[in-house]
């Protein structure tokens, strides 16, 4: 027959020691928008959905028709740093072309 275990002390200070972890969440994501515009040339839109959203040649160009027939596209979907990032890219390139290409975020 097994002995069960007896307390050796009955001091209060001593005891066992237990962590609780802390549940991790998953990180928002965030939408990153495509507008529409008049003046910035589809070929150019093309190329910045291949260059900064890695998009292949044929989804790069499938979303440039949807943000030209409906006005606005989803790019891609990232948490809030890497979607503030690529906004920056886009924003960034357009102006350095002289084109008034607009991009935004949005939670999704």
């Amino acid at each position: 027959m097994a002995k069960t275990p007896t307390r050796t002390t009955d001091n209060p200070e001593i005891g066992v020691l237990t962590r609780t972890r802390a549940k991790t969440k998953k990180p928002s994501l965030y939408k990153v928008l495509m507008l529409n515009d008049d003046y910035t040339p589809m070929e150019f839109v093309v190329h910045v959905l291949e260059l900064v959203f890695a998009k292949s040649h044929e989804d790069a160009y499938t979303i440039m028709m949807h943000v030209h027939q409906k006005g606005v596209g989803i790019c891609g979907v990232y948490t809030y740093e890497v979607a503030e990032t690529k906004v920056t890219q886009v924003m960034d390139l357009a102006q350095k072309n002289g084109h008034p290409l607009k991009c935004t975020m949005e939670k999704e």
